[in-house]
């Protein structure tokens, strides 16, 4: 792989994941609603999520959901449907968001944010479909040598998606921060949390059907 290639690449990729989609509002929704913690914890998942479509995309089970009507509306019915459900579940537990931040941190809780993140990354159809359409076009040669290429190719994207939503993250739980100050407006806060969950979900579900 030439250097101008793999240029190429990372830049398309960085254009790729700096326009907010399903991953960046996943995370931006847990920040709210839950602190920066959680909302690290679910981008680290989220990419482990993500690596296990580019390792799907490198023995050819991508190209099967870029082109099945059916797979690729499996995946969203999956992702959209379990958004959903967390998106309920953070509304419905706003109230709780003020005992929590006093509360000592529990490793049971930093697990299941984790295995969320992991969840949402591997069932984003925006991201498989992007591994599988775009990544294989910065790949050279043929045979045996295409599945490492994807899996290096696939490693950088995820490590700037890291970056890119660990900012997201930052800034929305600094304004997090800043209105903790009153139990009502971190009420309201966590509320719009798993409201931007569930509308998410509810987006992936009634948007983009394959044809």
């Amino acid at each position: 792989m030439t250097t101008g290639r793999l240029a190429a690449f990372l830049l398309t990729s960085a254009v790729v994941i700096a326009i907010p989609g399903p991953s960046v509002l996943f995370a931006v929704g847990r920040a709210l609603a839950a602190g920066r913690r959680v909302a690290v914890l679910s981008v680290i998942g989220n990419a482990l999520g993500e690596y296990v479509q580019v390792i799907a995309v490198a023995f050819g089970a991508g190209a099967l959901a870029e082109q099945s009507v059916a797979v690729f509306t499996t995946m969203k019915l999956i992702a959209g449907c379990y958004l959903i459900a967390l998106g309920v579940r953070t509304f419905r537990r706003r109230r709780e968001i003020a005992a929590a931040l006093a509360a000592p941190v529990d490793p049971a809780g930093d697990a299941r944010a984790f295995a969320q993140g992991l969840v949402v990354g591997a069932t984003n159809p925006k991201t498989i479909v992007f591994l599988a359409a775009i990544l294989p076009q910065f790949v050279t040669g043929t045979g045996a040598g295409i599945a490492p290429q994807i899996m290096f190719l696939g490693l950088l994207f995820v490590t700037i998606a890291v970056l890119s939503d660990t900012v997201w993250v930052l800034a929305a739980s600094r304004l997090r921060s800043w209105l903790s100050g009153s139990p009502r407006r971190l009420e309201a806060v966590g509320g719009a949390g798993g409201i931007a969950i569930a509308a998410l979900g509810t987006g992936l579900l009634v948007t983009g059907r394959k044809s």
